[in-house]
């Protein structure tokens, strides 16, 4: 048995519509914050450890390959993507005002 399409129909289809984009986007911020905090923690580490245990350039292109084997087919960690990792935790880790807003990107 059909509903008929009244106004009361098109404005709950309407509400219906709208609850399920507002999901959609609040879910595609939820995964774009992680994913910018996983890429600062990956610039934050790769930095860490060049400083500390003195790793030069190679640890990048080794750590890209290695992580590409782990995950297959998930370009972002390609060398080029762990270099702007790496980039991005360079540029704005001393940034006082920058640093917290950082996290805030969605």
């Amino acid at each position: 048995m059909a509903v008929a399409v009244t106004a009361e129909y098109k404005t709950f289809l309407g509400e219906i519509k709208e609850r399920i984009h507002k999901a959609q986007y609040e879910a595609l911020k939820a995964v774009n914050k992680e994913l910018i905090n996983l890429y600062w923690d990956i610039g934050t580490s790769i930095v860490a450890k060049q400083e500390k245990l003195g790793w030069g350039k190679a640890i990048v292109e080794t750590l890209a390959r290695d992580l590409q084997k782990e995950f297959p087919g998930i370009q972002r960690f390609s060398v080029q993507n762990l270099w702007n990792m790496r980039q991005f935790y360079s540029t704005y880790n001393e940034n006082s005002k920058l640093q917290p807003l950082v996290g805030e990107i969605s």
